[in-house]
């Protein structure tokens, strides 16, 4: 089962999904008019959101999407100027990109199957445990953390051919990964001379095995990934989680990430050559800012200044920053 509530005025949407195992992942699209569910039961299912700006907002099921051979980790839609394209990782190890195909309007009546899958990527020898579309103004690339250690850049190009260069990027296991967004913070209000090249913006970030969060940059010369950073000391154990907020409006760059260790940091960085400055968050009534158990997801809201937090005990809690560079527990949700 999942919940869904698009503004504060709503009820929250409770939608059945009759997955026949654990959710690990839901998302919506770009729109908010379509949600993407993915289990252990090796199922991928969308729904549409009928009317979401409504009080009451109601669902349907569109499709279910299999194919993979073990539970599916994560689902991550690309930007609808590609069309309605869905991406999906798994156990098994493969990647699955699929495509709607229905020239109908989502609020018909159409129950007949339209998604099918068009790219299957196998270069992985173990679990991928994250997706991530880059932003869309670099085209339709998708990165790709594994557990053997390599992250893969899928780009897909015009005439139907794909790239997917691997590299290691931690040795013992890769479990997340998040682009960076296009563009500086401020970059509504900077001077157009002082904004970098397409390349040079390109950036993501990745969370390891090793406890450890490593930035790559994409070399504009050799247009290979190459490290950046490594965010150091954050850690004590396995890294869950890495999300790089949304920019605009904001000025400076936000990257939080969520450990097995019960511990989520924000990162800031006031400019490109800047150092990056630690925010532990300190839930109530936990000593050491550790939360009760270990830290799975972290995302945020479209604007950037809301962070939601997901830890193994079943809550998500919000946190923002105060006036004070402090970030403050807003609301929690349990069911």
């Amino acid at each position: 089962m999942t919940l869904l509530q698009s503004n504060p005025n709503q009820l929250a949407l409770q939608i059945e999904t009759h997955h026949e195992d654990m959710i690990h992942d839901a998302q919506m699209d770009f729109y908010g008019k379509r949600l993407a569910t993915c289990s252990s039961d090796k199922t991928v299912k969308v729904f549409d959101i009928i009317d979401p700006s409504a009080v009451e907002p109601k669902y349907r099921l569109v499709d279910t999407l299999r194919g993979h051979d073990g539970p599916v980790w994560q689902v991550s839609w690309a930007h609808p100027k590609f069309g309605s394209i869905l991406a999906s990782c798994s156990y098994d190890g493969k990647i699955f990109v699929w495509r709607d195909n229905s020239t109908n309007n989502p609020s018909s009546n159409q129950t007949q199957s339209t998604w099918e899958k068009i790219k299957e990527h196998t270069l992985h020898s173990a679990s991928v445990n994250s997706i991530s579309w880059a932003p869309h103004e670099y085209g339709p690339i998708l990165a790709c953390a594994s557990s053997d250690g390599k992250v893969s850049v899928l780009s897909f190009k015009d005439d139907g051919t794909w790239d997917a260069p691997l590299f290691i990027a931690h040795p013992i296991g890769c479990n997340a990964v998040s682009w960076a967004p296009f563009g500086l913070p401020g970059s509504i209000t900077s001077p157009t001379g002082s904004q970098p090249t397409l390349s040079d913006q390109q950036k993501f970030a990745t969370g390891g095995c090793d406890g450890l969060i490593k930035i790559w940059s994409l070399n504009p010369a050799t247009q290979t990934w190459e490290l950046a950073e490594t965010l150091e000391g954050g850690h004590s154990d396995w890294v869950r989680d890495v999300a790089y907020s949304p920019s605009i409006g904001l000025a400076r760059t936000y990257l939080a990430s969520a450990g097995q260790d019960q511990v989520v940091n924000v990162w800031t960085q006031d400019g490109p050559n800047a150092p990056w400055k630690q925010h532990l968050l300190d839930p109530s009534g936990n000593d050491q800012g550790k939360f009760n158990q270990p830290v799975w997801r972290v995302s945020w809201s479209i604007g950037g200044n809301v962070l939601a937090v997901t830890a193994g005990d079943g809550k998500v809690t919000l946190w923002k920053e105060n006036l004070k560079g402090r970030w403050e527990c807003v609301s929690e949700m349990q069911e």
